[in-house]
C-alpha cells in the first residue's frame, strides 16, 4: 500500500517475536515491546515491514505519522483503530478502548491498510 508517511520511528527490543505491521505495546521493561493483545492495552505504535523474529532482533516501530497495518477485520476509512488479540488492527468505538490511530483507507482482514498513528483511547 502506497501512502506511508513514517515521521518518528524508533527501534526497541522485542520480549516476544513481533510480526510485521502490527499495533505493539510496551513490555514488562523499559525499552521492550510485544504485540497488542486487547482493545485495553496501551498501545504505542506500529512495527514496521520486518517485524522481528525473536527477542536477539530489534523491532522498529512506527510512532508517529502514516503506517501500514494489518487489519483483523472490516475496516473503513475514518475509523478508530485499537488492537485485537494477535495485534492485528480492528474497529472501535468502546468507551475504554485504548487506539493507535485511525484509518487512512478502508480494507478487510488480512489487508495491509493505512493508519495515522495517534494513540489514545475511546
Amino acid at each position: 500500500m502506497s501512502g506511508r508517511n513514517e515521521g518518528l520511528i524508533k527501534s526497541f527490543v522485542p520480549g516476544a517475536a513481533v510480526a510485521a505491521f502490527r499495533c505493539v505495546k510496551h513490555d514488562t521493561t523499559d525499552n521492550s515491546v510485544i504485540q497488542g493483545a486487547a482493545a485495553t492495552n496501551a498501545l504505542i505504535g506500529v512495527s514496521n515491514s520486518l517485524g522481528a523474529e525473536s527477542t536477539d532482533d530489534t523491532v522498529d516501530v512506527v510512532l508517529g505519522g502514516t503506517a501500514e497495518v494489518e487489519y483483523g477485520g472490516t475496516v473503513t476509512r475514518g475509523d478508530l483503530l485499537t488492537s485485537d488479540s494477535t495485534g492485528r488492527a480492528i474497529t472501535t468505538t468502546t468507551a475504554g478502548n485504548r487506539t493507535i490511530g485511525v484509518a487512512m483507507a478502508s480494507g478487510v482482514v488480512g489487508d495491509i491498510g493505512l493508519a495515522l498513528i495517534n494513540p489514545g483511547s475511546v
